[in-house]
This record gives structure tokens, sequence and C-alpha cells, in this order.
């Protein structure tokens, strides 16, 4: 079994993203310091956070924030010293929606989502990123565990670059959040979604828009424009009488492919 992916939790995004030395040798590279390690240097030196705190902040091992956060200080070095240009831009990470377990962001500093209830618009910023919507017909499928297709949309400056519908290969709930996982994807907005499949979306790193229901093209523009309306609280387990498709039968409930729970909240 492959081991999950883990993107380093970030606060918000750079405001600079690079720094020019007074001489230049232009024969002389950029050192490309990547937002994880940015993200280390902020904690650790300005926010005067231990390496420990650091790791809780950004939802992984201590050892692994040790070793980002000494890449980090390394390129900070060659720059100083040989006069380098330091640009700021890539990794592994995903935004932070201010609701993760360790997170310590000041109230209203994380730049994902600002905690609004259910029926409200949302702030968002959205750079480089894939987001995937549980598909069918053009639509957002309803039920998590039973999508047969995600269409995933690679977004960059806040637009649409491509699109591809992709077939699941009839995964399940749990291996559904590894399939999206191995795409790449940082985001996923679905209809409903059961508490397992919640957990294991988190445990990859990928934030979740669940509860949302009509055309999928328009609701990743919402997303991407920060007005989609979510349910931050959707937890999905009886489906018999939303089920769409042929390949769902009237009656069925969620008892057949596992969740073990009675009712959509």
């Amino acid at each position: 079994m492959p081991r999950p992916c883990k993107r380093r939790r970030i606060c918000s995004m750079p405001k600079n993203c690079g720094l020019l030395p007074s001489v230049t040798d232009e024969k002389t590279e950029a050192v490309i310091m990547t937002v994880d390690e940015y993200e280390t240097i902020r904690l650790i030196d300005l926010e005067n956070m231990s390496q420990e705190e650091c790791s809780v902040s950004m939802g992984v091992a201590r050892t692994t924030a040790q070793a980002i956060y000494n890449s980090a200080r390394k390129k900070l070095a060659d720059c100083l010293v040989n006069g380098r240009e330091l640009i700021v831009r890539g990794g592994d990470y995903v935004l932070c929606d201010g609701t993760a377990s360790g997170c310590r962001c000041p109230k209203g500093r994380c730049h994902r989502f600002n905690n609004k209830p259910e029926g409200k618009d949302i702030t968002t910023e959205v750079f480089d990123m894939k987001i995937a919507v549980t598909y069918e017909n053009g639509e957002i499928f309803q039920h998590f565990g039973h999508t047969e297709q995600f269409k995933i949309y690679t977004v960059e400056d806040k637009e649409v670059k491509s699109s591809e519908v992709v077939d699941t290969n009839g995964s399940g709930h749990g291996a559904l959040a590894q399939f999206l996982c191995d795409k790449g994807v940082n985001v996923l907005i679905c209809g409903g979604i059961g508490g397992g499949a919640k957990i294991a979306l988190a445990d990859a790193g990928i934030t979740l828009l669940g509860g949302v229901s009509g055309n999928a093209d328009e609701a990743v523009k919402q997303y991407i424009n920060g007005s989609i309306v979510y349910n931050p609280d959707i937890e999905c387990a009886h489906h018999g009488e939303h089920h769409h498709g042929e390949h769902h039968h009237e009656g069925h409930s969620c008892g057949s492919h596992g969740c073990g729970e009675h009712s959509c909240h």
C-alpha cells in the first residue's frame, strides 16, 4: 500500500515572493525556496516558535519540520553570503482553513476560508492548485463513496487552465482519498460524504468543501472567486432516496458499502 502523502500546512502565501541582492552576478542561478520552507522561517524565526510548535502548526512530524527549517536556513545563508537571488515558490503544501487541529494562526490570519457558517459565502485565495469535483454528467455527484468519476481542474493565477475527467476504477471510500492524493489534488468539492472519508481527506492534506450541488464547472468558478456556498458539517451516510444513475437502486443504503450510518445531516 502506498504511503499517504502529507502536505505541509501553511497559514498564508508569502507577501514577497523573492529578494534581490544589491550586487548580483548574472552567471549565478537563483535559489528556490519552497513555500513550506518559507513557512518554517516565519514560524520559528519571526513568530519565535520552537521546532515542536512549528511541527504542530504545519501538521508534520518534528523531525520533518526540523529538516525543512534546516534546508531553508542553508538557502538563506547561501543568498546572503554569495549574493544570490532568492525566489519563493512551489513545494508540497496546503493552505490552512483555520479549523485544523494544531492550527495556531492568529484570528483572521488563515487565508483559505474565513470559517463562515453554512449558507454564507467564503473568502478564498486561489493560487496554483488542482481542484477535484465528484462528477456525473456535468453535475456534482452527491455521494462521495460511490463516485465513479472526478473532474479535476488545474488552476493557475485564479484561472482554470485545463480540466480532465478521470475514472476511479471502482475505488471505494478508503481508497478515494489516496486516489486524489496521487493525482496531486489540493481541494475537493462534493455533495454528501461520510465521516471516515472526511478523516482520510484531512490526513492527506486535501481541503474539503462538502454539501455542494449543481453544475461542476460553475462550482469551481465560485470557489475561485470566493462565492461558493458549502456545508462544513455535511455528513452523508444513507443515500437511498437520493442516488442518481442506473448503478444505484431504490432502497439502497450505506450499509451495503460500508458507511454503517443511517442519515444525512
